[in-house]
């Protein structure tokens, strides 16, 4: 097919990839304007961009697409499809329109469930068993068009947000190549959303990182691995703050041993903290103004020990 492909994040750019390899003719590349980034704050380009112009494709940064000039340039273009993966500017209903076969998206969840900015994180964090990738036909309102083609895969209980993400960048690369191919026969099959099983994932804050010792182990874990790498868990030990980037299974132990927020224990294996109702193993930590540690090596150079409190 002839293609526009509109993404920025590294999510996009294993679909984008499937598209070139599988003989796709990309007419330009859309892709959100370069951004300070960092803590240097310098002007950044897009991971989309980056393999966009390593592979000599034409990219194309507008600010918004609600523009006429912008409009009538996309219509100029004349693709069959247009294909959005993590975009992140709204298209207008003049432009879903345009192509032949319309917009298609490439969406990290099972839709109609977490429709929205953040669905891998959700879903990790509310103990989703499963989730996947949803290909569907754009329409004008939010992640609510047909659904093309869905694929599952398990939430394991050591997944982390990263893990997830990439898992499913790569599961939705496959899944819109083989819709792509279907759609052009003709074959594609269609099916509007169930709507009583609409949840939306709502957008991360920083502030929603902070850790509550006294809310349950598994909940504290879900948000351990929901939030890594991005706001990342994170505590407060003596006057510092700690990041919590991983934990390990669940511990069994039930019950109040100490106040939570207290280590209970710390050695090699994690850092036992106690919770509303048991206990919760952190693996991988980082202090303040330094980089994340496995236990083991932070147990070295801090001075963390049983009795430690977390939290305040």
């Amino acid at each position: 097919m002839n293609l526009i492909f509109a993404g920025t994040p590294e999510f996009a750019v294993p679909s984008l990839r499937a598209l070139v390899t599988a003989g796709h003719r990309l007419l330009a590349v859309y892709t959100q304007p370069d951004r300070p980034a960092g803590r240097g704050r310098r002007v950044a380009e897009s991971a989309v961009k980056q393999f966009a112009t390593l592979h000599g494709l034409e990219v194309t940064q507008p600010p918004t697409l609600r523009s006429e000039t912008e409009i009538a340039g996309l219509r100029a273009l004349a693709p069959e499809a247009l294909v959005v993966v993590a975009y992140g500017l709204i298209l207008p209903a003049a432009v879903l329109e345009i192509p032949r076969y319309g917009c298609i998206n490439v969406h990290a969840s099972l839709l109609p469930r977490w429709r929205g900015a953040a669905p891998i994180q959700r879903a990790v964090e509310a103990g989703d068993p499963t989730t996947g990738i949803t290909i569907m036909q754009m329409d004008t309102g939010l992640d609510t068009g047909e659904i093309l083609d869905r694929t599952e895969t398990a939430i394991a209980d050591t997944d982390t947000t990263q893990i997830l993400h990439d898992r499913l960048a790569q599961l939705g690369a496959e899944a819109l190549v083989d819709t792509l191919s279907k759609l052009a026969r003709g074959s594609v099959t269609r099916r509007a959303q169930d709507s009583a099983g609409v949840t939306y994932a709502a957008k991360l804050s920083k502030e929603e990182a902070r850790i509550d010792w006294r809310q349950p182990t598994q909940m504290l874990h879900r948000k351990i691995r929901a939030f890594n790498p991005w706001p990342v868990a994170h505590t407060v030990w003596g006057n510092q703050m700690l990041r919590l980037w991983e934990v390990g299974p669940l511990d069994r132990l039930t019950g109040a041993q100490a106040a939570p927020g207290t280590v209970v224990a710390a050695d090699s294996t994690g850092i036992r903290i106690q919770t509303g109702d048991g206990l919760l193993c952190v693996t991988r930590l980082q202090i303040e103004g330094g980089r994340p540690l496995a236990a083991a090596d932070f147990l070295r150079g801090h001075p963390l020990r049983a009795g430690a409190l977390m939290g305040g």
